[in-house]
């Protein structure tokens, strides 16, 4: 009895492991990759490569615009978009020449490039940065950063830092001050804060001029609904600002009549302001192209448009695990998306595959940034020098990695977009 029950336990096992088998998910590429597939095996240079889909980048700006409040300005974040051909872009149609700069060698690039551009630090940069900036632009380069540069600041010892920056340089600096409005990640966190920096601004008006505030609100929509609301929480963000604007203005009711800088947002949270905002200018970039971090509800509306094409190097039929034991078989047998084996140039990337569909890394296998295994079903239908396509989880780093930008665009590689400089020696 006892082995009668052992023999129908183990078959009911086995059925059930067997039902439970993943489905088949392979498929060939859809139409789309299918054109960029052809193209690349007979126009590319063999080797991994960022796309950006011009048109898909053009309707993402429109729809971007289309978001804004009435009364607020967009400013592109550079770190998202970081090549100048992709931000003179995307300046052509959004129609602004504001941009969020991070990083010191691209503040030098874009002034070279764009001496029009309109610059807000989105970080405080350490004070080398910001010396070595004045010292590449020199004294008579046509961006004028007294009249186009706001210098993010987020303490009152940062701030005695650029005075002397000032006063060494012969320069009247802007001075955007980081505010927190729930991310804390640093800056003033009670309006209180805002009386010392105000007072030494003022008191040094040749050198400092006070040029709004940036609260970045990146925490908001991330709690589970349930706790709080990406509603809740941007009401309550709105609420913080609002506090800092009240403050400045009861120091001194001068700054009412001024133009100034009330920077927010970010592209998670872009779709959350309305004409009722405190702020007077929202940040966004990532949605541009829309890597897949960003398939966020709010972002419903906006296409991928960055994609990597990484080319199929070898093929192997069935999947061969290194060792004694026969797991490859025995997966391969199980699960019918392991029955192709595909290494391909490069890899290891910030991305994850997105065509043919039910392409998946090797856990067991591992990872490589040199010849990176993929499995699939036969149903993928891969060849040696097609290609293996990704989306990017994130734009502002990987889309350095690979070196021009290939421009795809109605169909055909239309131009190369070099990548933003990452910096030159000390």
């Amino acid at each position: 009895m006892k082995r009668r029950h052992f023999l129908f336990g183990a078959v009911a096992l086995a059925a059930g492991g067997w039902w439970l088998r993943p489905d088949n998910r392979g498929a060939a590429h859809n139409a789309y990759f299918q054109s960029l597939n052809d193209t690349l095996k007979q126009q590319g240079p063999g080797r991994p490569l960022m796309l950006i889909d011009r048109q898909r980048l053009i309707a993402n700006c429109q729809t971007l615009v289309g978001l804004l409040p009435s009364h607020c300005q967009l400013r592109i974040v550079a770190k998202s978009l970081p090549s100048v051909p992709l931000i003179q872009e995307v300046m052509t149609h959004t129609g602004s020449q504001r941009v969020m700069v991070f990083h010191q060698p691209f503040m030098n690039a874009l002034a070279d490039a764009e001496p029009g551009a309109d610059m807000l630090l989105g970080k405080p940069m350490p004070i080398q940065a910001a010396r070595r900036f004045y010292t590449e632009l020199g004294e008579t380069h046509p961006f004028d950063p007294d009249q186009q540069l706001q210098w993010l600041i987020d303490s009152s010892a940062r701030l005695e830092q650029y005075l002397a920056l000032a006063r060494e340089h012969g320069r009247r600096l802007n001075i955007n001050i980081e505010i927190d409005v729930g991310l804390h990640r640093g800056g003033l966190n009670d309006p209180q804060q805002l009386d010392a920096m105000i007072s030494l601004i003022e008191a040094h008006p040749e050198q400092l001029r006070f040029s709004g505030f940036m609260g970045y609100d990146a925490h908001v929509g991330k709690l589970p609904a349930f706790i709080q609301s990406a509603e809740e929480g941007h009401r309550e963000t709105e609420a913080l600002y609002q506090r800092y604007i009240d403050r400045l203005y009861q120091l001194n009711p001068a700054y009412q009549q001024q133009t100034l800088c009330f920077n927010g947002a970010g592209s998670p949270t872009v779709a959350l302001y309305d004409n009722t905002t405190v702020v007077n200018e929202l940040s966004a970039g990532s949605c541009l192209v829309k890597a897949s971090d960003f398939d966020l509800p709010l972002l419903k509306d906006f296409q991928p448009a960055a994609f990597i094409a990484a080319p199929v190097i070898k093929q192997l039929d069935g999947l061969t695990l290194p060792g004694p034991l026969p797991l490859g078989e025995l997966w391969q047998g199980w699960d019918a998306n392991r029955r192709r084996t595909y290494f391909i140039y490069g890899g290891y990337w910030k991305a994850e595959p997105v065509s043919p569909p039910g392409i998946q890394a090797n856990p067991v296998y591992g990872v490589s940034t040199n010849q990176m295994m993929y499995n699939g079903s036969p149903d993928t239908a891969l060849q040696i020098d097609d290609q293996l396509f990704f989306r990017p989880t994130q734009s502002e780093f990987v889309l350095l990695q690979f070196g021009d930008l290939a421009v795809w665009d109605n169909g055909a590689l239309a131009d190369w977009w070099p990548p933003l400089p990452q910096g030159n020696g000390a």
